[in-house]
């Protein structure tokens, strides 16, 4: 007997092909299981036994955050199995600079009518990230919302809990004149930046997604599909040997405005361009679009992805630890005494 199509998928919304979803994806949320988790995906919850971490008095770090614009970027190019590493590593960043380690992500999928295809090739980026972070995907919701999103169009949001002990959390207090800043190096754009990217590139250049730029060495998709840097090994690993008075991700706001958020009162902090290679997408976008080197240096995180602040006498030791772990790191700048007020400002060399 055939079955006639429920009033529900006629008006935009299949359950049968949410279900199938699920059952797509459940291997691969499996691999990214911990120990920790005592849930299957598709439950009404997701499940997740912290113990006790080994930490004396454990507090627990969350973050949400999503990709963006980048995510048109990855429509033109119908290619969607690396937005979802873009998605962990925005949340996942965050939560390390606090010097807590991730233990789970859920993540929020909305479209106009479930792809199948499309959608698990999203998780599959999301499980990537996932294990590139060493944490859990254990939950998530998808939303098929017809009318509110145009044909073929998705978004996507992440939440990741993370877990430190309350007397180890780095919030910045600690950071003294005189420190010294540590660049690890990015691997482009990241998530950050996509509507003057996509303008310059696409609306003024004209460009095509397969165009290959020879600046570049690559074409326009490649470079601006290349996923967000992951610094949770990197940093969690370094911490467990070294002093580290403050980590910042440099997301939306650049350098102006996501150093000020660490510094505390009477410091400043000042960059050294020069002291670092910029990625030739930076200069390529400044100098196509006609930016200013200012706003560069507010809207992008012109090749540092994540700074550290470190004492003096730690620098040589930090590079080595860094470098050991697989970054590229820089020492691009320092801790000064603040110049007026409460501090709290970026300075940077020959534009500040």
């Amino acid at each position: 007997m055939t079955q006639s199509p429920s009033k529900y998928s006629e008006a935009g919304v299949d359950i049968d092909k949410g279900n199938l979803f699920v059952s797509r994806i459940k291997s691969i949320v499996a691999e990214t299981h911990r120990r920790g988790v005592i849930s299957d995906i598709g439950g009404f919850s997701g499940l997740f036994a912290i113990g006790n971490e080994d930490l004396k008095d454990p507090v627990l770090v969350a973050s949400t955050d999503g990709v963006g614009t980048k995510l048109a970027v990855a429509k033109l190019c119908n290619k969607h199995d690396t937005i979802g590493i873009d998605l962990v590593a925005m949340c996942v960043n965050d939560v390390i600079v606090s010097g807590a380690k991730p233990l789970f992500f859920l993540d929020y999928f909305a479209c106009n009518a479930l792809d199948v295809e499309v959608a698990t090739e999203v998780v599959r980026g999301i499980a990537a990230g996932c294990k590139q972070a060493h944490c859990s995907l254990i939950g998530g919701e998808t939303a098929e919302m017809p009318g509110l999103y145009q044909p073929g169009d998705y978004d996507l949001a992440g939440f990741v809990v993370g877990i430190g002990d309350r007397n180890a959390l780095i919030d910045g207090s600690d950071i003294r004149v005189g420190d010294r800043i540590i660049g690890l190096a990015s691997s482009g754009f990241h998530s950050n930046g996509y509507s003057l990217v996509r303008k310059v590139f696409f609306t003024e250049q004209g460009r095509k997604v397969d165009d290959f730029i020879d600046e570049l060495g690559c074409t326009v998709g490649e470079e601006l599909l290349r996923p967000t840097r992951i610094y949770v090994d990197s940093v969690v690993n370094t911490l467990r040997r070294c002093t580290i008075h403050g980590l910042v991700h440099i997301t939306g706001g650049g350098f102006i405005d996501n150093i000020p958020r660490i510094l505390p009162a009477g410091c400043d902090a000042r960059i050294h361009p020069g002291s670092w290679p910029i990625p030739p997408c930076f200069t390529y976008l400044q100098d196509k679009g006609g930016i200013t080197v200012g706003e560069m240096y507010r809207t992008f995180n012109m090749g540092i992805g994540m700074m550290v602040i470190v004492p003096e006498n730690k620098v040589d030791d930090m590079l080595h630890q860094f470098s050991a772990h697989g970054e590229q790191p820089y020492l691009i700048g320092e801790i000064k005494a603040a110049r007026a007020g409460n501090g709290r400002q970026v300075a940077i060399d020959g534009i500040s």
